[in-house]
């Protein structure tokens, strides 16, 4: 009852304070451009006029002279609801469409200054830019005396200002031969663009008497070049628009910059007027043309005398117009004021009453709250206690499966790996094939479970991320579904896919969403009979696609749509599955902001549908994938194992193998790895990373195939150091991991690794990987045969250019030096005479006393050029021991003697 009587005061008093407000008028007003005085008086007169109706908004959008702008703008005023459009049109033709459109939609259309190309509009109000055009051919004529040469500067080509006035003043000047327009300009209505144009045409009329340019800026402009370029004529400047005020057209001509202006009056309350007697179902004219004169020396005094003024008497009332709404909005805010204290000072009595009785039972209430909140605190702190108890037991399992799912990775190598060589060797009975491919298909079973658990684990911490990119879907799916038609043909199960779309573009992580469908279609195989039906239905419905997989298998209770999405859920009948698909498939589709949901009826069958959104706006900038992250540059580095001629080295029965050296902790994987690899290569193997590393240095061979996870020094840390060293930059480096997420592959490739290979592998691909690094190194350096050494450093890495050139320079420093040998190479460089070789040998497809020759051999046929020179000054100047070991060598290199080369060149 005490609440009812507060209510009814309150709306009483509120009631008692309002006012009746008139209908409000929502005007847009979209302008070409603001930038200049004449459009800024025009907005100024609009904002004057409307200030006289006081239920009246203007919204005000400037285009800044661009026509699709102001498409736009007038766009986004129409569905803003306004009920009058305000138009000055930057262009007539881009603008036409949306106005029609406006004005076909019944929302009036008052066009100011520059009229539309088509008549569909309510109302126009502004100068007849004919009549300007005309007013002032007529003026020029008569300022001229009927003889002389005039340029013409117009506006914007297809606004209709410019045309109108260019029109007229041609049509003035057709019955008056004498005045010759010699050139019309187009100046874009802007200062600069006339000056520019201006100054490329004035200096070919230097007898020019007069220029017309159609705006006050732009004669403006033109006086200014006139000054620069015939600073002793004084050329007449015509200008359009008479705008007062100390920047205006009448204060130029006043201050004699330009010789007289014809007067276009902006409009502004003109078209006001009209809007508001259009709103207000008042009287109006269709078409309102504002009236032209010419304002010269002869007026300027007395028009600008009269604009000063009321300019002077403008600024006196927008002064007593914002003192009167300061007083207005004083007396409102007293009265508001005075109406509130008086409704709180009622309140207040009625609450002091209220409050005083409340302030008695609340006391007997707090008693009996104080007692049961102790009992709810001391059990919210023991919930917690548990919670927080909960949480860390779920950690730790996590933390636990995590760990073991990692451990898992390294078994599973040494299982399917094996079972994969097993299964290419043909000489195994049928019987045991079977039992391969039943081994086989179940460690692959279990490294998918593996690979769910861990997907949980980054759901749990948060650190799975989205790289959606847009994809065809329809191709997608059909892409899953080709492992399992063998299946659905082997089972007689009719499995297709039914939609009328041949190809839809979607958003997606593409490894998510295959994950997603595969579980989906391997729950629909696993409870779905032999002989039955597995469809597929895609449909696009909004801004949506729907995905549905429908079965006629043993079907859904209510409680297993109920509990289909839990985390290990198991129905009363079911025993296949762990209970992880379909929960992990529930969140990958709810990263996508989609929704996954279960239908069907026990024995009937099942349907899970997929609804995912289109386009990409749902998703933060950090999901969408980078498209040239997919795609890792490798330095692909090539070597060679032959053995620099003329020099002895320790050989085996396999001296012409690469050499590769193997770095695993686990004995039982590097032994398959060995076995894998010796039959091809020459293998050095070691169980921990500082003793490989060592190896590496010792033997620089031509590949590493590396575990990442080690002892001592770890994968990574190897790999940067082999790319590091100059002995072994050029080694490729094949690492092998269990770590198999996009940032630690990303991690591998930054550490300059040429390879990433996650464990469980296939020892094939292993194979082919490394053969595929030391043969296309091969192919680079057979593609140099007939080139000079060291002409394939293109694709060297900074290290190996540095190696290269400083190996150069040095050989260079020391060409006429007979005892110059690799030794003392090998020494200068802090490499062995066999790392020096294999280094240069890898680089630049020749050893080092092949590059030394050559160096010495373009030496001199630098130095036959010079005809001052003996050809035994050139053999002791480049090295060699004798005139006639040279002219061997230069001859078994170029076919000639190096006298007949001296000749042939000369």
């Amino acid at each position: 009852m005490r609440l009812a009587l507060i209510a009814f005061l309150l709306l009483t008093l509120f009631a008692g304070c309002a006012e009746k407000q008139g209908d409000d008028y929502v005007i847009g007003f979209s302008q070409c451009t603001g930038d200049d005085e004449w459009r800024r008086a025009m907005l100024d007169g609009m904002q004057r006029e409307l200030a006289f109706h006081n239920n009246t908004k203007l919204i005000f959008k400037d285009a800044h002279a661009n026509s699709a702008v102001q498409v736009k703008h007038i766009e986004e005023l129409l569905q803003s609801g306004i009920q009058l459009l305000i138009v000055s049109p930057n262009e007539s033709d881009p603008l036409t469409p949306v106005i029609e459109k406006a004005f076909h939609k019944g929302i009036p259309v008052v066009v100011v200054d520059r009229r539309t190309s088509s008549p569909y509009y309510t109302a126009y109000v502004g100068g007849d830019n004919y009549q300007v055009g005309k007013t002032v051919g007529e003026y020029a004529n008569t300022l001229l005396g009927g003889n002389g040469k005039m340029i013409e500067i117009t506006g914007l080509p297809r606004s209709s200002p410019a045309s109108d006035r260019h029109r007229g003043l041609v049509d003035a000047l057709a019955t008056r031969p004498g005045i010759q327009r010699v050139a019309t300009l187009n100046g874009q209505w802007e200062k600069d663009i006339a000056k520019n144009e201006l100054r490329k045409a004035l200096p070919n009329f230097p007898d020019l008497d007069l220029i017309f340019a159609q705006n006050e800026v732009m004669a403006m402009g033109a006086r200014e070049v006139c000054n620069e370029i015939f600073p002793e004529r004084k050329i007449r400047v015509i200008g359009v628009d008479g705008l007062p005020g100390q920047f205006g057209d009448i204060q130029m001509v006043y201050d004699g910059h330009i010789t007289a202006t014809a007067l276009y009056p902006t409009g502004g309350e003109e078209a006001a007027r009209v809007a508001m007697n259009i709103l207000q179902k008042q009287p109006y004219q269709k078409e309102n043309l504002l009236q032209t004169a010419i304002i010269d020396s002869s007026n300027v005094r007395m028009i600008k005398m009269q604009t000063d003024k009321m300019i002077s008497q403008q600024n006196d009332i927008e002064r007593q117009q914002a003192r009167i709404d300061e007083q207005l909005e004083i007396y409102h805010t007293q009265r508001g004021l005075l109406y509130v204290m008086t409704g709180l000072f009622i309140v207040s009595i009625i609450l002091g009453s209220v409050a005083l009785y409340s302030l008695i039972e609340n006391k007997k209430i707090n008693k009996e709250l104080n007692s049961k909140n102790t009992e709810i605190l001391i059990q919210r702190n023991r919930i917690q206690d548990i919670a927080e108890k909960a949480q860390e037991a779920t950690e730790s399992k996590f933390r636990f499966f995590t760990n073991i799912s990692h451990e898992f990775r390294t078994p599973l190598t040494l299982i399917l790996a094996p079972v994969e060589e097993l299964l290419r060797q043909k000489n195994e009975s049928p019987a045991v094939k079977k039992n391969l491919s039943l081994v086989q298909k179940n460690a692959r079973r279990l490294l998918w479970l593996v690979n769910q658990l861990m997907d949980f684990r980054k759901i749990e911490s948060g650190k799975i991320r989205l790289q959606v990119a847009g994809n065809d879907i329809i191709a997608f799916i059909r892409e899953l579904m080709l492992p399992f038609e063998q299946v659905a043909k082997k089972r007689r199960i009719d499995f297709r896919l039914i939609t009328a779309l041949p190809e839809l573009n979607v958003w997606f992580d593409r490894d998510m969403m295959d994950k997603v469908i595969f579980n989906l279609l391997s729950n629909a195989f696993k409870f779905t009979s032999d002989w039955g039906h597995i469809y597929i239905h895609i449909a696009h419905a909004a801004d949506e696609v729907i995905i549905k997989v429908q079965d006629n298998g043993s079907g859904l209770s209510e409680a297993d749509i109920a509990g289909a999405f839990e985390m290990f859920y198991q129905g009363k009948n079911s025993t296949k599955g762990t209970g992880l698909g379909l929960p992990l498939s529930r969140e990958f589709v709810e990263l996508h902001q989609g929704t996954i949901t279960a239908d069907g009826k026990k024995g009937e069958g099942a349907t899970f549908i997929v609804t995912l959104p289109l386009g990409n706006a749902h998703f933060q900038p950090e999901d969408i994938a980078d498209p040239t992250s997919d795609t890792i540059e490798k330095s692909v580095i090539w070597t060679t194992t032959d053995i620099e001629p003329g020099h002895q080295h320790i050989q085996t029965e396999h001296q012409d193998r690469p050499t590769v050296v193997v770095i695993e902790d686990n004995e039982d994987l590097l032994g398959f790895v060995t076995g894998l690899l010796q039959n091809q290569y020459e293998v050095i193997t070691a169980t921990d990373g500082k003793a490989g590393l060592d190896q590496c240095f010792d033997t620089v061979p031509d590949l590493v195939v590396c575990d990442v996870m080690l002892p001592g020094m770890d994968g990574l840390q190897i790999t940067s150091t082999l790319k590091s060293d100059m002995r072994t930059s050029h080694i490729p480096v094949v690492l092998l991991t269990a770590k198999n997420t996009p940032e630690q592959q990303v991690e591998g490739m930054q550490a300059r690794a040429d390879m990433y290979v996650t464990k469980p592998f296939s020892p094939q691909f292993l194979q082919e990987s490394i053969r595929s690094l030391l043969t296309n190194r091969q192919l680079l350096l057979s593609a140099q045969v007939g080139r000079n050494i060291g002409d394939s450093e293109s694709g060297l890495s900074r290290l190996d250019k540095k190696f290269v050139n400083d190996l150069r320079a040095l050989i260079v420093s020391r060409l006429d030096d007979p005892t110059l040998t690799v030794e003392a190479i090998g020494k200068e460089m802090g490499l062995s005479r066999v790392q020096l070789f294999r280094k240069t040998k890898a680089l630049l497809g020749g050893g080092t006393n092949d590059l030394i020759l050559n160096l010495r051999l373009e030496k001199a046929c630098a130095l036959l050029r010079n005809p001052d020179l003996t050809v035994a000054e050139i053999a002791d100047q480049t090295g060699f021991t004798s005139q006639s070991y040279f002219s061997t060598v230069f001859k078994n290199r170029f076919g000639v003697s190096p006298k007949d080369w001296r000749l042939v060149k000369s």
